[in-house]
């Protein structure tokens, strides 16, 4: 089977407040590098992503193509596009400029292809997370990469009273990538945007891409194993963590290089 065009549309549009920093967190450093590096480097190396399209806050763009893309010399970076208030109006930019609107660029996959939608501030995408989402898209239309939940989950009312226990068994956590054929998550964006103010009258909150394609078509979603290192930097704690991982990671690598002198 040949290889259909797989598109990345990273998200870096976000300001993360409860980061409690003045610099945005994709941009806080992280061993000396941007925070959104990391995503982007695991783009620019994998032999899954053809291109990316990259989505950042309309005042961080000058800045983006400057100090991050030509800096760092990411050539899968096909174009740079404004996100928007919440997320999914981020992840729409980024899915319009995949279909070719607003960008000139040649190598757009319009309605053909896959779709990669990850979270700039999750450092540790790999390969093999890469692969694996590849093979699911492939067979199942729509995938998420995710892990199962270590911990009891509580279902709680307004009054944080526990209402429910659900069987963790068939709990995840959800990570990214999200990815879909193109045409499915265009065709279930473009529905979420005609639709979206009706929703919110609703108080129906749309937190992740998945859930999208749940709402407006009938394909079903499957889960792929991630890995529980790809976490979601949200927090001074996160990055402490982050940093913990990448020294453990320098340890690994050190002591498989001792062992090979050995």
């Amino acid at each position: 089977m040949a290889k259909r065009r797989c598109t990345a549309i990273v998200l870096a549009a976000g300001r993360g407040s409860r980061m409690e920093s003045a610099v945005a967190k994709q941009y806080m450093l992280l061993r000396g590098r941007p925070l959104i590096w990391y995503a982007l480097h695991a783009v620019e190396e994998s032999s899954v992503i053809d291109d990316c399209i990259l989505v950042t806050g309309t005042e961080d763009i000058c800045y983006v193509r400057e100090e991050i893309v030509a800096k760092y010399g990411f050539s899968k970076v096909t174009a740079v596009v404004a996100g928007g208030k919440e997320r999914y109006d981020s992840v729409y930019s980024g899915l319009a400029a995949a279909a070719g609107s607003g960008t000139a660029d040649s190598r757009a996959p319009g309605h053909d292809g896959y779709i990669f939608i990850q979270d700039g501030a999750r450092p540790f995408l790999t390969e093999e997370i890469l692969e694996r989402c590849y093979g699911a898209v492939q067979e199942d239309h729509a995938c998420v990469a995710g892990m199962p939940v270590k911990d009891t989950i509580k279902v709680v009312d307004g009054s944080g009273f526990a209402r429910q226990t659900p069987d963790r068994n068939y709990m995840w956590q959800v990570q990214t990538p999200q990815v879909f054929d193109a045409a499915l998550i265009l065709s279930a964006y473009e529905r979420l945007m005609q639709e979206k103010e009706r929703l919110l009258r609703e108080g129906v909150s749309i937190t992740d891409d998945a859930m999208v394609v749940e709402t407006f078509t009938d394909c079903k979603v499957r889960l792929v194993e991630g890995d529980y290192r790809n976490i979601k930097v949200t927090t001074p704690e996160d990055m402490a963590v982050a940093e913990a991982f990448l020294n453990c990671g320098d340890t690994l690598q050190q002591e498989g290089q001792l062992q090979e002198k050995i």
